[in-house]
């Protein structure tokens, strides 16, 4: 159950936090409700106490529940195949571990916006979750500046560059309440496949939030890469979905060759509005991850979103069940091995798929086809 908040006010968040508070015993579930049916009709499912009565024996009063608050920055394919995984993974351990890992009750979306994502954290901070896992760097900022100083244990997933972005002190060694996985984008390799794939280019689009620390360190290793190999290039940037289709106009009047936009959560929002742009100029799009691809992107290339997802939910059972210590437990990098093409815009580019892929099979470890769509399928 994903829960969408609006901006209201502090005191209505609050007021609403405390009413749940006093609001009596917890409504029984239907699980609840037959197990302890089923124990009421067993022999051994009862006990006599010291004074001769019988006394219910329910097996769900014994299991160990932690509350998981899971905040995602906003809506898009990759961030939401995140947090799909993440819960799955997540109700997997509750099988194997035999304890409950709540987070129906406490799953948010920021809808990419600040005071939003404040509230969030307000909110779970009352409900004194056990872990909160932010998704993306804006969402893991927010929340970590809230709940620094209140002993809740952060696990975020998909943050790029965890310490430029001040999360953590090193990937190795955290050293606070907070820990997680990155989805560390190897820029000259998906600069590599750009070339393999056109070794003619000498004019590149670089299309960017300033807003977002994630694309800040890409972006700094795109312009190196290309000053190296005597390249010319041009920036554009956005932070709302109109100023982004503004830039990609732009880049398409300058006549660039290529994309290039690196995990970027706001330019991948407005991926389904600026993709047929890029196509009617015949400009392939190079992106930093598997959504820009299904949204119409020519290539995506990165982490798998899902194993990111499984990882995530495992360091926090790791520290929950465990009692792992988030200050010394290291952030998890994954394998920059995945190019994700998409084959209608591959054909509408003019380009030959089969050529394309043998031009890329050397430079990565996996190749995947995908067409245009709005979500990834679960």
């Amino acid at each position: 159950m994903r829960k969408q908040i609006i901006a209201v006010s502090m005191a209505t968040i609050m007021a609403a936090s405390l009413a749940a508070c006093n609001s009596g015993s917890v409504p029984e579930t239907a699980n609840t409700q037959e197990t302890k049916a089923d124990n009421s009709q067993a022999g051994n499912a009862q006990e006599t106490t010291a004074d001769g009565s019988q006394a219910d024996n329910a097996s769900s009063d014994n299991v160990k529940e932690y509350k998981v608050g899971i905040v995602q920055f906003m809506d898009h394919p990759s961030l939401n195949q995140i947090e799909n995984n993440v819960e799955a993974e997540l109700d997997k351990l509750s099988q194997d571990l035999g304890v409950k890992f709540n987070y129906a009750d406490y799953t948010f979306n920021g809808q990419g916006d600040a005071s939003v994502l404040n509230q969030i954290a307000s909110e779970l901070i009352s409900d004194e979750v056990d872990v909160i896992v932010p998704i993306a760097t804006p969402a893991a900022q927010v929340v970590q500046a809230a709940v620094e100083d209140k002993g809740i244990p952060v696990v975020f997933s998909a943050v790029s560059d965890p310490v430029t972005a001040n999360l953590v002190a090193s990937m190795d060694a955290p050293g606070a309440n907070i820990t997680g996985t990155s989805d560390l984008l190897n820029t000259n390799a998906i600069m590599d496949l750009m070339l393999a794939v056109n070794p003619d280019i000498d004019y590149v689009g670089l299309l960017y939030s300033n807003s977002e620390d994630a694309s800040k360190q890409p972006i700094a290793d795109a312009k190196a890469y290309l000053d190296e190999k005597g390249i010319k290039y041009i920036e554009k940037t956005g932070t709302k979905v109109d100023e982004v289709q503004a830039a990609a106009d732009a880049l398409v009047a300058e006549g660039v060759d290529a994309v290039f936009t690196p995990t970027d959560n706001t330019i991948q929002q407005a991926e389904l509005g600026i993709y047929e742009k890029f196509l009617d100029a015949k400009i392939p799009h190079y992106a930093g991850a598997d959504s820009f691809a299904l949204n119409g992107a020519f290539m995506g290339y990165g982490v798998d979103y899902s194993n990111l997802g499984i990882e995530t939910a495992d360091m926090v059972a790791e520290i929950l069940n465990n009692g792992a210590d988030t200050a010394t437990l290291s952030v998890k990098t994954f394998d920059n091995g995945i190019a994700t093409v998409n084959t209608d815009t591959c054909a509408a580019l003019g380009l030959d798929l089969s050529e394309v892929k043998d031009s890329i099979s050397s430079l990565c470890t996996q190749i995947v086809e995908t067409g245009t769509e709005q979500e990834f399928s679960k």
